[in-house]
């Protein structure tokens, strides 16, 4: 008979503690469930195996039993049976303790090594169901900058059905909200599990966003550097007109209060805008131009 490794059946290590046991079994019982790959022959085996695994290991006295002879198991069945006589009736088979995920199974879905070395002991006992929660579901939408500017509502269709869902505004690239009950259906009437959505975030605009704050370098003339005045430039939700200090430097950052980015979840608050200006150098100058040019230059090399 064939020796069956149940800690690689559970993708475990030997000396696994019995808290990895239960966590091991219960993710493989979940990916493999009959009822959540229904028509699937591979799957069925593999929970009946994953079955058997957790019945061994997670009993102390039948994983005391596996660890001690292994493939030797077959020298074994002498002394259990000597083992039985001298105890008069025998031990009988009580189960799993709850350990399990969900037990509908009997002695046939166990393999011969199984009933050879412990007896055909099963103890899941037929008919015994536990409520299982459904898998969460996964999926990203992806959506521009200026589409989480403010609170809007989009419908997602996932497996078949339709999702009414709100979208705060100011959510970030990579951010995860949970929609409870929208993942797959439960297993024996337990809960359905919960539809993750991750927020994919592209940016079209003019705007450099960092958590709430925007960034925008904009271009500026030299006359208004030079002698000050007004500009009007173009936030994320329109246009407003900004001052300009005379001798302004080029790379100088004004600070725009409240031109930002929403805050998530607080409604009617922003971010600020910064705006970083860059002087630019006419071109084309006309003969007059740079007369006058010329003798600015001189005004300044004089000390005015």
């Amino acid at each position: 008979m064939e020796f069956i490794d149940y800690y690689k059946v559970l993708e475990l290590n030997k000396g696994a503690a019995d808290a990895e046991i239960k966590k091991a079994y219960r993710r493989l019982a979940r990916k493999y469930h009959p009822d959540l790959n229904p028509n699937d022959a591979t799957a069925k085996n593999k929970f009946q195996q994953i079955n058997e695994a957790n019945e061994v290991l997670s009993d102390p006295e039948k994983r005391k039993k596996y660890d001690l002879h292994g493939s030797e198991w077959k020298y074994q069945e002498g002394a259990s049976r000597q083992e039985k006589k001298e105890g008069g009736h025998g031990q009988q088979g009580t189960g799993s303790s709850g350990r399990g995920f969900s037990a509908d199974y009997s002695e046939s879905d166990f393999s011969d090594f199984f009933a050879s070395m412990f007896g055909g002991e099963s103890g899941g006992g037929k008919g015994r169901h536990v409520k299982y929660r459904g898998q969460d579901f996964n999926a990203t939408l992806n959506l521009d900058l200026k589409d989480i500017y403010s609170t809007n509502k989009q419908t997602l269709t996932v497996n078949g059905k339709s999702i009414r869902l709100t979208i705060p505004a100011g959510v970030e690239n990579g951010q995860t909200i949970k929609i409870i009950g929208h993942g797959g259906e439960g297993v024996n009437g337990g809960p359905n599990g919960d539809l993750l959505i991750t927020f994919s975030i592209s940016n079209s605009t003019k705007f450099k966003r960092e958590g709430n704050s925007l960034y925008r370098d904009i271009d500026l003339n030299l006359y208004t550097a030079v002698l000050g005045g007004e500009v009007t430039i173009e936030t994320i939700d329109g246009e407003v007109k900004v001052p300009i200090k005379p001798e302004t430097q080029n790379n100088t950052k004004v600070r725009l209060k409240g031109k930002g980015f929403p805050v998530y979840k607080k409604e009617g608050e922003f971010g600020d805008l910064y705006v970083t200006w860059q002087i630019k150098i006419p071109t084309s100058l006309s003969e007059k131009e740079k007369e006058l040019f010329k003798e600015l230059s001189k005004s300044q090399a004089n000390g005015k």
